[in-house]
């Protein structure tokens, strides 16, 4: 906020309490405001652009017209400070905390399990706390709308809606509704089945405790005559009028002034492309635009309604008049669901959504495909202009002068024999900007099927919504009839131009959705037809929608064993430690901390070229501009300017030239966010293009661009084996990176003591450490005046490790340079820009086998798209070719891995670490083999799995039982075998629609295969009260260490949990730490941990036995009085793992984790859209410490790798630039992907002597168990390409988006 801009006093209230704001700037969020000013951090910063619900609060109004007051969800991000005035503000600190009570909400999201990292919880708590002040008793269809908009890469989403369908009434009596069932067995009995939550226990909830309205607001709007705000900022200013006639008069003296309501298309443009406006009018309080008029061709509604408030509008309109009128009404609503979130569609209007002209708009065609009409004024009066192809003119533009305002929209009724549908393909099914979308009438004389009238509008096929003008001329005027019908499909296919050049891409998809939506739109007016007696004797599909009814899922794990103490929580579903902190909003993240006096912000400076020569960095103009202090280049760096990774030097800040775009040159600090972001922008760099670069593997591989060293595997004789074989087949498949996008991006905050060079570092950091250690040689300072401190991370996923270390440099040496504290937080584009993800592969192979389908021989080659810096990449081949067997014994086997170099970001280590890419090679291979000899997959699958004592292909013995038993546990527990049957039979009667079953195994090894990295610390501290305060080497993120390791301190020291308590990870408590990666968290820090109670207990040894019946309390005074240490350091040594790749031999983990996944999925062959219908996987995780926190790993990682392998889509250009750089364009699985069955069984009675408790690491391996809804989609697209004549082998690669199975099922509409 400008302190020295003028203009009115905004009054609203937050959580209760008045607010009145005196100089509100109009590009103020109402999230800033809340998070800067108010200091009420538990709204979270996710992305900034309303995509992922992070900052989700609860608004609401009173409405005077009919005494009523509206309670709807917001993204606080996008929301103008501005706009608030009368309003009255809830955040998730406002319903309920640890210190007064907790919210119903937030305790059973949090009980329920529904809450890990905790990044995403507040926005989750305050997206189903507003459903429950509209709807107290929702439906479970009520709770998956409300919670559309908001992502978590952390569960899986199946424990937050188990949490929240407690609250639904139909369910409130289920036995079943207990987090958790029995597995379905009949032999087991349901009443001694553990529960991971018991609902009985949770608070009911009491409507009448809410926070009522401000009385205050209610009197005002009734009784003050609304006038005229105007707000002033450092660059904008925005006047919000409440007279028609001021709003016209406004428009007709700046007719370039956008004109603003919810703020969804400006404020992204604000925000991301640097887009300002000087004057922007906000007629959110103008009422004729809040007006609906119903007339006898239909309904006129005001264009300043929420689109939710349209689809309620247009829900009462249906039950309101007779089916045939509402044909039009009924297509809209269809489509106002997958407009955009709950939160979206909340503040987002109808008119902003016409006005926009988004070529992809949902609403656009369906509207004008029944002739609607949008109402005008300006100061030469009124008109009406029909929304037709004349409307749209281009992207962004319509027909409209720019002072016309648009004040309502008529809605006409249908007529009797009017047909009105509307479809949509989208690279999600909820929340994404269509692909293709269409809407389609056509009217019929009554009785007849010749087409009086016909009307196709489409979406997503050029730079505006376009009408379909010759395919509708070939239809109108002809009976609606396979003739007419053919002809137009031929023209439809000329009508629109698809280049390859078409923005978005995805020409031949593009095309084939046309065709594929006239025809669904046949077999709807054919059912229509007979319906209305006018057609016999004509069999049609009934395309009836996927499936998308949530089941209730089970969650089975053993009971610990009777002899074990109850006070003993080892092997309890215990909830995460910060679960109800998290679902409160009290725990703290390191943007959360408190500003500092004369904290300064730092703000990255990228390249914008691939492989440049850097000739000048200019940063006179971003000197110049308000706030700005100072620019920081490499020169500026006291120590080291690079850090070496695996044998190569990685520059801090490029200091000659660059290698890929976003790479870091320089960085710039202000006082403020926005003044240093702006000042960024500011920053001139001029370049001269080096050589051609390189972006593709197939490129590096051409120009033997690598990082050295590259890898080789092999076991027994390939090459003499392929001579032997009865078949030899070669393939390949691709497999695209993944985004980390943990939900709180990259952090930093760093604080100069001013004393003696000595730093305290704040980082949202896999690997304290790595931070100390490197800043302190950027700094060349020792380390001893490093402290880096670590509370907890909101997602990390292997992602906060090398490029925080090098963030944290940056951050320091701006501190060091101007001794004032700095922060650095990462806008979500620019971290997805700059920080890399999972390694792209391709993968080719030559695999010979048996008619019985047993594989003797297979040469794969793997090479990865590593970017401009090494990174962890050669690691990451090492992990690959480590498990290139997976879970099949291949007698000659021979892998080979490259690192490719090219000019890309670099990528980086990636929960799963190469492993899911591998194994989903190698199950390709195997699917190859199945379709060659026309077996079923599974089976051959389990004719090469390891049985009886294995060896490995680097030579480890080990013992395949669980495995086995994982297997066949999964196949009986999903039915595998009759299903299989039932899939088939489905596939048989439908022809457009088929359906996939697959089963999937891995085989996981466990912990760092480099021995030094095994290695853990821990402190342990008892205090005169008894309470035990607990510090280890790990970093909680998400996967509940911390919950763990009090678990084993509870144990060792026979106390309550309640006694333990962790609070941060630091480097001046435990020092010398490795990163908390490769599932081996728990195992390291557990023995840790493990080992310093020991010391401690036997230290209290005396004390005891003095005092046999004493407490615990009593024993700890007494030692101290006796002058006990009550303090012990904890170590473990790790497994000594290591591996030879001369000899091709070693021993590089110490265990395997197993599982194995079922899946089955039902696909639209004509869309490529699908539904995953039920999962069940059963994993062995030896003795759960926590069957809850161990299940949600599974789950999560599931999730993650179904988007990995099904929709989660890395775009980049021609030049290098990703394009998805953000939730808009880049999409994780969101509620709407959650299988509708989602079943996890943990083995019993698995035991494993190599770590803590007998358990075992379970946090990456399942990720690859989400490639089971893949080979799932892939079994149910060779069922579509059976019906067109072809067989064998196919490829399909991944991720399978829409697209990718659209093709594949090669369709006639696909093939044109």
């Amino acid at each position: 906020m400008s302190a020295g801009a003028t203009g009115d006093t905004l009054c609203f209230f937050v959580n209760g309490k008045k607010v009145t704001e005196k100089h509100v700037d109009p590009e103020t969020t109402l999230l800033s405001f809340l998070r800067e000013k108010l200091r009420l951090t538990g709204t979270k910063y996710g992305c900034g652009g309303g995509g992922c619900g992070a900052c989700t609060v609860m608004v609401s109004r009173y409405r005077p017209a009919n005494k009523s007051i509206c309670h709807y969800s917001v993204n606080a991000c996008l929301l103008p400070l501005c706009q608030l005035h009368g309003a009255a503000i809830t955040t998730v600190e406002g319903i309920g905390s640890t210190k007064t009570r907790i919210h119903p909400v937030q305790e059973r999201i949090a009980k329920a399990h529904g809450s890990q990292c905790g990044f995403c919880t507040p926005g989750m708590v305050m997206s189903m706390y507003t459903l429950l002040r509209n709807n107290p008793q929702p439906s479970l269809e009520d709770i998956t709308q409300a919670l559309t908009g908001n992502l978590c890469r952390c569960t899986g989403y199946r424990p937050i809606i188990d949490g929240c369908r407690t609250f639904c009434q139909q369910e409130a009596n289920c036995c079943q509704l207990n987090g958790g069932t029995n597995s379905g067995s009949k032999e087991e009995n349901p009443e001694e089945t553990p529960l991971l939550f018991d609902k009985s226990q949770f608070l009911p909830i009491d409507h009448t405790q809410e926070l009522i309205f401000p009385p205050e607001l209610i009197l005002m709007a009734e009784t003050s005559s609304p006038q005229t705000l105007t707000f002033r900022g450092e660059r904008v200013t925005c006047v919000s009028p409440v007279l028609l006639e001021e709003l016209v008069q406004l428009k007709t003296s700046n007719p370039e002034a956008p004109l603003i309501m919810g703020n969804t298309k400006l404020g992204p443009d604000f925000k991301f492309k640097g887009v300002v406006h000087p004057l922007i009018i906000s007629p959110i309080r103008v009422l004729e635009l809040f007006e609906v008029t119903e007339t006898t061709h239909g309904v006129w509604v005001g264009t300043g309604f929420p689109l939710s408030e349209i689809w309620a509008i247009l829900k009462k309109l249906c039950r309101q008049f007779p089916e045939e009128k509402t044909e039009l009404f009924r297509a809209l609503i269809q489509q106002l669901r997958n407009v955009g979130s709950q939160q979206i569609c909340n503040v987002a209007t109808l008119g902003g959504h016409i006005m926009s002209a988004n070529p992809n708009s949902d609403l656009n065609p369906i509207l004008a495909a029944g002739n609607c009409s949008v109402s005008t004024i300006s100061s030469g009066g009124w008109r009406e202009v029909p929304l037709n192809q004349e409307f749209f003119l281009s992207f962004g533009k319509t027909v409209l002068r720019p002072e016309e305002i648009v004040v309502s929209v008529l809605i006409p009724f249908s007529r009797k024999g009017e047909l009105v549908r509307a479809f949509r393909q989208a690279p999600r099914k909820e929340c994404a900007f269509a692909t293709i979308t269409t809407g389609m009438r056509v009217l019929f004389s009554e009785g007849f099927r010749v087409v009086e009238d016909v009307s196709i509008y489409f979406g997503g096929v050029g730079p505006k919504t376009a009408k379909a003008v010759q395919t509708c001329a070939t239809i109108v005027a002809r009976p609606w009839n396979a003739e007419t019908l053919s002809q137009a499909y031929e023209v439809l296919v000329k009508e629109f131009d698809f280049p390859p050049s078409i923005p978005g891409g995805k020409a031949e998809f593009r095309r084939s959705l046309t065709l594929s939506f006239l025809f669904k739109f046949n077999l709807e007016v054919l059912q229509s037809l007979r319906k209305m007696n006018v057609i016999e004797n004509i069999v049609v599909e009934n395309m009836e929608p996927l499936p998308g009814e949530i089941q209730l899922s089970q969650q089975h794990f053993q009971h610990v064993s009777k002899g074990q103490s109850d006070q003993d929580p080892v092997g309890r579903a215990i909830i995460h430690s910060s679960a109800i902190s998290q679902a409160t909003g009290e725990a703290i993240y390191c943007d959360d901390l408190p500003k500092t006096d004369g904290e300064l912000f730092l703000s990255l400076v990228t390249s914008s070229r691939a492989h440049a020569k850097i000739i000048n960095v200019d940063v006179s103009d971003a000197l110049l501009l308000p706030g700005v202090v100072d620019v920081i280049t490499a020169k500026d760096i006291p120590g080291k300017k690079t850090r070496m990774f695996s044998g190569y030097d990685e520059e801090m800040l490029a200091q000659t030239q660059v290698s890929c775009i976003g790479q870091i040159v320089c960085a710039v600090l202000a006082d403020t966010r926005a003044h240093a972001r702006r000042a960024a922008s500011a920053v001139n760099i001029s370049y001269e293009d080096l050589s051609e670069p390189i972006f593709t593997i197939e490129d590096a591989i051409k120009r033997s661009s690598y990082f050295e060293p590259r890898r080789k595997l092999e076991r027994g004789n390939v090459e003499e084996a392929f001579k032997s074989v009865d078949l030899v087949h070669e393939g390949a498949i691709r497999i695209g990176g993944q985004e980390h996008f943990y939900m709180e991006t990259q952090s930093i905050l760093v604080l100069p003591v001013r004393e003696q060079a000595e730093f305290k570092i704040y980082a949202s950091s896999q690997s304290p450490t790595s931070v100390q250690i490197a800043v302190s040689e950027t700094l060349a300072i020792p380390a001893n005046r490093v402290s880096c401190h670590v509370k907890r991370l909101g997602g990390a996923f292997g992602g906060k490790f090398v490029k925080t270390v090098i963030l944290a440099c940056i951050t320091s040496v701006a501190a060091w340079k101007t001794n004032c504290a700095v922060r650095c937080v990462l806008e979500r584009g620019e971290d997805m820009l700059i920080t890399g993800g999972r390694h792209p592969v391709l993968g080719k192979y030559k695999v010979g086998f048996q008619k019985d389908g047993r594989i003797l021989a297979a040469d794969i080659q793997i090479w990865t798209n590593a970017g401009n810096a090494v990174d962890v990449s050669i690691f990451v081949a090492e992990k690959i070719l480590l498990h290139l067997d997976n879970a099949y014994n291949i007698p000659n086997l021979r892998g080979r891995a490259a690192a490719c170099r090219t000019n890309l970001p670099s990528n980086t280590s990636f929960r799963g670490f190469g492993v899911p890419q591998v194994a989903c090679v190698i199950e390709n291979l195997i699917s190859d083999v199945g379709l060659t000899l026309q077996r079923p997959v599974d089976q051959v699958r389990e004719i090469n799995m390891y049985k009886g004592p294995s060896l490995t292909h680097y030579k480890v013995e080990f013992s395949p039982e669980n495995l086995l038993r994982c297997w066949d546990e999964c196949k009986a527990k999903s039915d595998f075998c009759s299903r299989r049957i039932a899939v088939d039979t489905f596939n048989e009667q439908n022809r457009w629609k088929k359906r996939g079953l697959s089963i999937i195994p891995i085989k996981y090894g466990i912990a760092f295969s480099e021995g030094v990295m095994n290695q853990s610390a821990a402190l342990v501290n008892i205090y005169q009260d008894g309470s035990v305060l607990v510090t280890h080497g790990g970093t909680e993120m998400g996967q509940g260490v911390h919950t763990k390791m009090q678990q084993v301190v509870s144990r060792e020291l026979h106390i309550p949990m309640s006694k333990v308590y962790i609070g941060e990870t630091s480097t001046n408590a435990v020092p010398n730490t490795f990163i908390s990666a490769a599932s081996f968290g728990t195992d390291a820090n557990g023995m840790a941990v493990k080992n310093a109670c020991q010391t401690l207990y036997q230290r209290l040894e005396p004390v005891r036995q003095k005092n046999p019946k004493g407490t615990w309390e009593s024993w700890v005074s007494a030692a101290v009085m006796e002058k006990i240490s009550l303090s012990a350091t904890g170590f473990s040594r790790g497994p000594d793992s290591y591996i030879d790749w001369d000899k091709m031999e070693g021993q590089p983990f110490p265990y395997f984790t197993y599982g194995v996944c079922c899946s089955e999925v039902e696909l639209d062959c004509l869309t490529g859209d699908y539904r995953t219908m039920r999962t069940n996987i059963v994993a062995d995780v030896g003795q759960s410490l926590n069957p809850s926190v161990d299940i949600g790993q599974i789950e999560g990682a599931f999730m993650q790798g179904l988007g990995l392998f099904t929709m989660e889509e890395l775009k980049f250009s021609p030049c290098g630039l990703l394009y998805t750089r953000g939730p808009s364009q880049y999409k994780i699985p969101a509620v709407c992907d959650l299988p509708l069955s989602f079943n996890i069984h943990l083995l019993s009675d698995s035991n494993n002597p190599h770590a803590i408790y007998s358990s075992k690491g379970i946090g990456e391996p399942t990720l690859f168990l989400g490639s089971s809804v893949f080979f799932a989609i892939k079994d149910a697209v060779a069922a579509a390409r059976k019906e067109v004549g072809l067989s064998g082998p196919f490829s399909l690669d991944s991720p399978a988006t829409a697209e990718r199975i659209c093709l594949a099922c090669a369709s006639p509409f696909a093939q044109v």
